[in-house]
């Protein structure tokens, strides 16, 4: 029987927003279990499969170690998502940082990620997101603490006070959690994804359109501070056995031969976006 755990904060109006969807549209019921004072709630009419709400009382990034708190097989973070330009959006992305950690986990360190889990969660926003022509849905790159030892993925709402608070985003974004992990499929293809912008543009389409599940994400803007150390961790700190590596070709800029180097000596797979799509 997997748990999965999905957590959100007291001082985040996105994660209270989704946590009360998913506590009334799915009946999930109150446990005799109580965290940081507050309840736990819990929903098991998904097959082989246990899922409890739990509420924080400090921000999600920098709930560091959450895992060895709370006994869980995967961690689905529900926040708030910020944008420069306030698009209202929903986004999902895998956690850890390829540079410093200014925002939660540790300096160059990925968390684990589930591709398939990733791939469900966006593939079910992008379902339940037509009925919001006007919002954006996207993958982000991976980024951001806090630092966990289980398959962990936040999803989130962007990117203001008036979106966060929407109850029908709230409700779109419980439906896409509990879709997801209803979900038994599996027959992904698995891959990492190296280069273009932090909004996935090439990987948004590979995720939608084709058979593929991506886990990290390296943004052309960290390519810098990519090396050998963090492939292997972005391959082991997949749930999935790793098939193969996806460039974001275009994506790759002035860093292109050097990573391709660093790849050669791995010996592993690559594919190319232009290529798929």
């Amino acid at each position: 029987m997997q748990v999965i755990a999905i957590i959100a904060s007291s001082k985040d109006l996105a994660g209270i927003n989704i946590r009360n969807n998913l506590l009334e549209l799915f009946n999930f019921q109150k446990t005799n279990e109580k965290f940081n004072g507050n309840d736990v709630y819990q929903f098991s009419k998904i097959k082989n499969k246990t899922i409890k709400s739990y509420l924080i009382n400090d921000g999600l990034i920098f709930a560091e170690n959450i895992d060895k708190k709370i006994n869980a097989d995967f961690f689905i973070f529900a926040s708030k998502h910020r944008s420069k330009e306030n698009t209202p959006s929903f986004t999902a992305h895998p956690i850890g940082n390829f540079g410093s950690a200014d925002l939660g986990g540790r300096e160059k360190t990925l968390c684990f990620s589930s591709a398939v889990l990733l791939k469900n969660l966006f593939v079910g926003l992008g379902n339940a997101g037509m009925e919001k022509p006007d919002y954006e849905i996207t993958l982000e790159a991976t980024h951001h603490g806090p630092y966990v030892e289980k398959p962990a993925v936040f999803i989130e709402i962007g990117s203001t006070e008036k979106e966060w608070s929407g109850r029908e985003n709230g409700e779109i974004i419980a439906k896409a959690i509990i879709n997801a992990l209803s979900n038994e499929g599996n027959s992904h293809k698995i891959a990492v994804g190296i280069g273009g912008p932090h909004y996935c543009s090439n990987f948004n389409k590979i995720l939608l359109r084709t058979d593929i599940a991506v886990s990290h994400i390296c943004p052309k803007y960290h390519l810098q501070d990519l090396n050998e150390n963090l492939i292997k961790q972005s391959m082991e700190k997949t749930a999935e056995k790793v098939n193969f590596i996806l460039l974001d070709w275009k994506g790759l800029g002035k860093e292109k031969q050097r990573i391709l180097d660093i790849l050669k000596n791995l010996s592993v797979e690559i594919k190319k976006t232009e290529q798929i799509l």
